[in-house]
């Protein structure tokens, strides 16, 4: 009796599964043809992730247009894109990539070793303006196609942060061109229609490798102000908010059922950063003084009130190396004039602080300004875009002090790199970054970066106003969307709608 009602039991459950199958669009309570519509204030300069295109770009398109062969999960996590599996051999030198069989690019043609060499040496290039581009130079010494599903990347030194960088780097078609305003990736969607400026259309996959997009459409708008974004959220034009940026945001959608308010983990950092190698900022006590000066605290809760947090370094809590540094340079008006006195500068002297345009931005610039007047220290602030920023600063490097914000999670490595926008040029540093990519250990390289966090916070290399909150607002009837801010990246395979 016990046997005959076992195969009852397993008949059933087998009946049930081919009856209903897998999970299901309507089981699971969503439209598989619905369209979502997101809003964001960070549009993409173009679609060139190497050619200087800003945080939008990663947003829009980072694991939904264009993969890597590996993925830096929202959580964090890395695992494996394209890449079916890797081999990293004893001494670190040599990793081994094995590609996913099946993929293809949108336009229809397969996914070959070719194009993950090509894409590799499109971020190494000369030309290249790819965030990573420093620390790949640094490592890889050259990749080689094995045969058509196998890549070997050969390694002038091991590194700890190998597998992290590699998922910076977008799989392209060899010889892709005309990136700035076209795409051809493997995701899970496909870009129907860029705007410059105005939107992005991205329609799902139909051959996607993995699981399909969970809606058949989407369109990023893009917006000027918070005000404009809010109005289209409240009336029906939007179904997300991608980031809030100002808590007066916030007010119209507390406390009702129609909308949801997510709060994530955020990588974001505000840093006045100084050109380091203008003077007066070349001397160190010069710097300390102006981050002294600076009351970070209140300008975190008058921008964020709640939200936000201080760090007092380049480091957010989510990186293995964060410790709270906040108490290093931290207000102290009466130690600034000093400072500034044993600099040779007890009157104070005059500078220009490049800022965007943004909200949070400005406000920033204003709370600076008036707490450097109290020291005696004027300031002139210059609003621009991203694209004249991008040039002036970040390019040419002709300014005295800019106002800016960066995404990247791990970037801690940018200060031992001199040649980066800020100039910032120790040494010791630039030592123990690489010391840190050689560790034996994922402890001992943690160990190396929280020395170098502590360094170029006593420095003041750069002031760190604050960490913001990872904030974002969607119709109730909208899920799916990840939670943090992992780099800028807004991964939208997942989202449903009701």
């Amino acid at each position: 009796m016990k046997k005959a009602a076992l195969h009852a039991l397993i008949l059933c459950i087998l009946v049930s599964v081919l009856a209903f199958g897998p999970s299901t669009p309507a089981a699971e309570g969503y439209d598989p043809d619905a369209t979502v519509k997101i809003g964001s204030m960070t549009p993409p300069v173009s679609l060139n992730n190497v050619g200087g295109a800003g945080q939008g770009v990663n947003e829009a398109l980072y694991c939904n247009v264009y993969e890597p062969l590996m993925v830096l999960e929202d959580d964090g996590a890395i695992t494996n894109g394209l890449a079916a599996s890797y081999e990293i051999s004893g001494d670190g030198l040599v990793y081994t990539f094995k590609l996913r069989k099946g993929v293809t690019f949108h336009d229809g043609s397969p996914l070959m070793a070719a194009d993950v060499k090509f894409s590799f040496n499109r971020v190494l290039t000369k030309a290249s303006k790819a965030a990573r581009k420093a620390d790949l130079l640094r490592v890889i010494d050259k990749v080689d196609v094995v045969d058509d599903g196998t890549i070997v990347v050969k390694m002038k030194q091991k590194s700890q942060s190998m597998m992290y960088f590699v998922t910076y780097v977008w799989i392209l078609k060899e010889g892709a061109a005309n990136t700035e305003a076209t795409a051809n990736g493997t995701g899970p969607f496909k870009l129907a229609d860029y705007k410059s400026g105005t939107s992005i259309t991205l329609e799902r996959n139909a051959h996607y490798w993995g699981d399909a997009a969970r809606c058949k459409k989407i369109i990023i708008k893009y917006f000027n102000n918070n005000s404009a974004q809010a109005n289209a959220l409240t009336s029906g034009q939007i179904d997300i908010i991608t980031n809030v940026d100002s808590p007066e945001q916030l007010t119209n959608f507390k406390g009702k059922s129609k909308f949801t308010i997510t709060e994530g983990k955020s990588t974001v950092k505000q840093v006045l950063a100084f050109n380091d190698q203008r003077k007066p900022f070349t001397d160190m006590r010069v710097r300390q003084a102006i981050s002294s000066a600076i009351n970070k605290e209140a300008i975190r809760k008058a921008t964020w009130d709640t939200y936000g947090l201080l760090i007092g370094s380049f480091v957010p809590p989510s990186d293995p190396w964060y410790e709270d540094l906040s108490g290093i340079n931290s207000y102290n008006p009466a130690r600034a004039g000093k400072l500034l006195a044993d600099a040779g500068l007890p009157d104070g002297f005059s500078f220009e602080l490049i800022t965007p345009a943004t909200e949070a931005h400005q406000l920033s610039a204003q709370a600076v300004k008036n707490d450097l007047a109290k020291i005696g220290v004027t300031v002139s602030i210059k609003v621009i875009d991203p694209s004249a920023w991008y040039q002036i600063v970040f390019k040419n490097r002709d300014y005295d002090a800019t106002l800016q914000e960066h995404v990247n999670d791990r970037d801690l490595v940018w200060y031992g790199n001199p040649k980066f926008y800020w100039g910032y040029d120790n040494k010791d540093v630039q030592q123990w970054v690489s010391d840190a990519q050689l560790a034996d250990t994922p402890e001992q390289e943690t160990a190396i970066y929280k020395k170098i966090a502590r360094t170029i916070a006593e420095e003041a290399a750069s002031s760190w106003l604050y960490l913001y909150p990872q904030l974002r607002i969607s119709a109730s009837n909208v899920t799916g969307y990840p939670a943090n801010g992992k780099n800028a990246s807004f991964y939208m395979g997942k989202i449903r709608k009701k």
